[in-house]
C-alpha cells in the first residue's frame, strides 16, 4: 500500500509541478469525434500546433522559468493562466504568446501577479477539472466535446462554440463540481446550433424510431410464432388421444 502511495505521489508530482503546462483539449474528451466537432479541420490542426509551440517555448524560455503559466488554445485564441512574479513578465508571456505563432487571434491573460500556486493546489485543479468533464457526460443539452475545461486556482474557464443555453448549461453543470470558486465563461457564441448537427440529431432520431418499430414488430412476430406453435402442440395432442 505504501509503495503504490509512493508511485502515485511521484506520477503526480512529475505532472502538477512543472512550471509550465499547455492544455489544447479536456481530459476525459481527449478522443474526439470529428462528427461533433464544431472548429474546422483547419482550425483543430491550428490549435494542436498553437499548444506544441508553446509547449516547446515555455520548456526553454529562462525567463519565465520563475513563472507557473497555463495555455488552452480553441480557435486559435489562447487562454494563459497561473502565475507571475510581477506585471513585466506577466505581460511579457502575452506577447511571446503572439509572437511565437502568428496564427494566434487573440490572448485572455487570466495570470495573475503572486506566488506560484502549490502542489496541493495543482492537484485540486485538476480534480475539479476531471468531475467537469464528467459531469458535462451526463447532460444532453451539449456535447462534451463542444466545451473545452481548464481550472486554475478553482476558478473553471469554459472555451468552446456554444449557443446561449448551452453556455448556460454548462456554466451550471461545472459548478456542481467540488470545490469550484468561479466560473469564467469564454465562449464563441453561436445564435442557431449548426444545421448540420440539427440535421444529424434529426436523422438519429428517425433511425431510432426505426429500430424501435422493427423491435415491436419482431416481437410481435415471435409471440405469433409462439402462440402458433402452442396452437399445433395442442392440436397434436388431441389428435393423439382421440380414438377411432
Amino acid at each position: 500500500m505504501k509503495k503504490t502511495l509512493l508511485l502515485s505521489t511521484l506520477i503526480l508530482s512529475s505532472i502538477f509541478l512543472s512550471g509550465c503546462i499547455v492544455s489544447t483539449a479536456s481530459t476525459v474528451s481527449t478522443v474526439v469525434s470529428v462528427t461533433n466537432e464544431r472548429r474546422t479541420t483547419g482550425e483543430m490542426i491550428d490549435d494542436k500546433t498553437i499548444g506544441l509551440r508553446l509547449l516547446a517555448w515555455s520548456t526553454k524560455d529562462s525567463k519565465i522559468s520563475d513563472a507557473h503559466v497555463n495555455f488552452m488554445s480553441f480557435d486559435r485564441v489562447v487562454l494563459a493562466t497561473g502565475e507571475a512574479p510581477n506585471n513585466d513578465l506577466r505581460s511579457y508571456v502575452v506577447k511571446q504568446v503572439q509572437i511565437i505563432d502568428p496564427k494566434v487571434k487573440s490572448v485572455i491573460n487570466e495570470i495573475i501577479v503572486g506566488p506560484n500556486s502549490g502542489y496541493l493546489s495543482r492537484i485540486k485543479d485538476a480534480a475539479i477539472t476531471t468531475q467537469v468533464e464528467v459531469l458535462f457526460q451526463d447532460q444532453e443539452v451539449f456535447h462534451p466535446t463542444h466545451v473545452k475545461v481548464m481550472t486554475e486556482n478553482q476558478t473553471v474557464y469554459l472555451m468552446g462554440k456554444v449557443t446561449k443555453r448551452e453556455a448556460d448549461k454548462a456554466a451550471t453543470t461545472a459548478a456542481k463540481a467540488k470545490g469550484v470558486r468561479k466560473i469564467v465563461k469564454l465562449f464563441d457564441y453561436l445564435k442557431t446550433r449548426p444545421t448540420t448537427e440539427i440535421e444529424r440529431d434529426r436523422q438519429r432520431e428517425l433511425n431510432d424510431q426505426k429500430t424501435a418499430e422493427l423491435k415491436k414488430q419482431q416481437a410481435e412476430l415471435d409471440a405469433k410464432k409462439a402462440e402458433l406453435k402452442k396452437q399445433l402442440r395442442a392440436l397434436g395432442d388431441n389428435t393423439e388421444g382421440t380414438p377411432y
